[in-house]
């Protein structure tokens, strides 16, 4: 039995996905790349450098959540679905993130927000999911796969697994901000290669979602309740940083 891979996949049946994956990991922790958002930047390096960009959308955007819907999704197709599936959500996802930050940038740039405000703004939607994410865990409420999941069909691949559940509302809010703080090309670069690493996770993610789950389910839940702590922190530590930068708390170093 064959089954005839999508059409969009065929470049990648010739490339080393690790590989990739590698490169672009390089790319966005490089200092070189991470210049378009270092001090001489409209973004300053002690709020939203590329590393911490990364960790925030990672939470916001990434695999960790789409797994178990995802399974539950094409329990009973075959591999050939799954890929069409998976292809399709990351297309729809990148399609609608595009679409908002052009909108969210030009509301944002006629209202004339300040960047302290758009940087505490990014620090709120970030403490505010990282403290949902943290307190859903310790609670036990994780969903997993259920066995009676009705097979989906490809409209899906739009909702509910592209919006809401890989591009979350909270999620469309941060590449927003950061979209708007980014004002030079080299700083647009970062923020956008960032998304795309990070929709290129969560492809493969999909792709091998229930190898996933079975060897490294538990430390997944781990890694996202580590993470969540991590950015629960960070996000104050952005809150604290604008209040600073606007004069609301006196005595701050820059």
């Amino acid at each position: 039995m064959t089954n005839e891979p999508c059409l969009l996949l065929r470049p990648l049946s010739k490339v080393n996905v690790p590989v990739i994956i590698f490169v672009a990991a390089m790319m966005v922790w490089s200092p070189a790349f991470a210049q378009g958002l270092a001090p001489g930047s409209s973004v300053p390096q002690s709020e939203f450098g590329a590393r911490k960009i990364f960790f925030m959308l990672f939470l916001m955007l990434g695999p960790i959540k789409i797994l178990v819907p995802f399974v539950n999704m094409s329990r009973k197709a075959d591999s050939s679905f799954r890929r069409r599936l998976a292809t399709r959500a990351v297309l729809f996802s990148a399609a609608a993130l595009a679409i908002a930050v052009l909108l969210g940038r030009s509301m944002l740039e006629n209202f004339e927000i300040s960047v302290p405000v758009l940087a505490m703004t990014g620090g709120i939607v970030l403490f505010l999911v990282a403290l949902r994410t943290v307190l859903q865990q310790s609670s036990g409420s994780v969903e997993r796969p259920k066995e009676d999941e009705q097979p989906a069909d490809l409209s899906h691949a739009l909702t509910p697994l592209a919006f809401p559940i890989i591009v979350t509302p909270y999620g469309v809010a941060a590449v927003i901000v950061f979209a708007t703080l980014a004002e030079q090309y080299s700083s647009q670069f970062a923020v956008g290669a960032i998304v795309a690493l990070i929709l290129l996770l969560d492809w493969l993610a999909m792709l091998f979602a229930e190898s996933i789950l079975r060897w490294v389910g538990t430390s997944l839940q781990v890694f996202a309740v580590v993470l969540g702590v991590t950015q629960i922190a960070l996000g104050l530590q952005v809150i604290l940083h604008s209040l600073c930068m606007v004069g609301v708390i006196a005595g701050c170093r820059n």
